[in-house]
């Protein structure tokens, strides 16, 4: 089969830090670990969210302490970082948990900053990536006592340990059906944090959607082979807008805010976001976005372990259930494509239509048409 696609690995060299953001949603201020940044080094920080003027939470998770660790894109990358904490904030509100985060800065920070959570004895400490599958691991098998939870890693087989996966093929799937009807130039780009079995997902989805939507469609793709790297994302970006590309999708953390820029500053180029709705970051640029709700999941954990029915192993986020869909923004979506998302979805529900979940059962619907890896 001629491929349809042009693969373009790039890699990004530079790990750009997002700034911290505290703002809290409950009455119940709390306080970063008293020996966390002596702990977690000069790279981590932690803050507290701030007091609302709102009632007092009316939940049962008082006498719970719950932390939340980032990846190196930061708490505020407009994504799975961000759609994380929104998830814990809303636990503050409702439940009345204590919470804080700590953000890790590279990947060196991701070890001190869970050990800073343990020492100060926290019920539960939530994860945020596969990177920090390895210091999760690690930290459980010392620490048999203390739950966690590691999003988007399944590779832990620990009694005290919840991984939270999520279909993200699915979700790319719709925003790729989106992309495929709405190119103008049968062009499209796709720019990844890091190629990798769990980020090959969202490509799976997203190539197959497109094709499936549009079989003359060629996709672009880039792997900027960081998450927090906004000016890698805007590079790769813009080569896909040089070579022709009028909407492109990232699954990449913070450097995605650098693909949405490229996108914004070009002329009749589209971007798509990913994990959260993105639309507010760019209203005239971004027309969906591949929503992971990360925020639900952190927030079941949390209800679940107050409850003492968190449960270790595998808990897996579809489109049936809600863990994943297109944004629910559709400003600049067409009505007829709008419809074409509805009867797709429900086509993926019912198993009329299966997203491919690996590069075999891509290849054996698309053929050799997948390349980054």
């Amino acid at each position: 089969m001629k491929k349809k696609l042009l693969a373009v690995l790039l890699t990004a060299a530079m790990v750009a830090t997002m700034a911290a953001c505290g703002g809290g949603s409950s009455d119940q201020e709390t306080e970063a670990p008293a020996e966390s940044s002596e702990q977690a080094g000069d790279d981590a920080e932690a803050e507290a969210p701030a007091q609302s003027d709102g009632e007092a939470p009316s939940g049962n998770g008082a006498d719970f302490k719950i932390g939340l660790i980032t990846d190196v894109g930061g708490v505020n990358d407009g994504s799975f970082n961000q759609s994380a904490w929104e998830g814990l904030q809303r636990a503050i509100a409702d439940l009345g948990v204590e919470a804080n985060y700590l953000e890790s800065k590279t990947d060196a920070d991701y070890a001190p900053n869970i050990e800073a959570f343990v020492d100060e004895d926290y019920d539960l400490i939530i994860c945020v990536g596969y990177m920090l599958a390895d210091a999760t691991k690690a930290a459980a098998e010392a620490n048999p006592d203390v739950k966690f939870a590691i999003i988007d890693d399944a590779t832990i087989e620990l009694d005290n340990v919840t991984c939270l996966m999520f279909k993200q093929e699915q979700a790319s799937y719709l925003v790729g059906y989106v992309a495929g009807l709405m190119t103008e130039k049968n062009n499209i780009g796709f720019v990844i944090g890091m190629a990798n079995d769990n980020m090959n997902l969202f490509g799976y989805g997203y190539c197959a959607g497109a094709l499936d939507a549009n079989p003359d469609v060629k996709i672009q793709q880039f792997n900027a082979d960081s998450f927090a790297d906004p000016a890698g994302g805007k590079s790769n970006a813009n080569t896909a807008i040089t070579n022709g590309a009028d909407i492109i999708f990232h699954a990449a953390g913070g450097t995605g805010l650098g693909v949405i820029e490229a996108c914004k500053e070009a002329d009749g180029v589209y971007a798509i976001g990913v994990d959260s709705d993105q639309s507010s970051l760019a209203p005239e640029t971004i027309i969906t976005s591949a929503m992971k709700r990360v925020d639900n999941a952190v927030y079941d954990a949390v209800e679940a372990v107050i409850g003492g029915t968190l449960e270790s192993g595998i808990h897996t986020y579809d489109l049936a259930a809600g863990g994943v869909d297109i944004a629910p923004t559709q400003d600049l979506l067409p009505a007829d494509v709008v419809a074409a998302i509805e009867e797709v979805k429900e086509k993926i529900i019912n198993g009329e239509v299966v997203v491919p979940s690996s590069q075999e059962e891509f290849e054996a619907a698309h053929g050799d048409v997948y390349e980054l890896d």
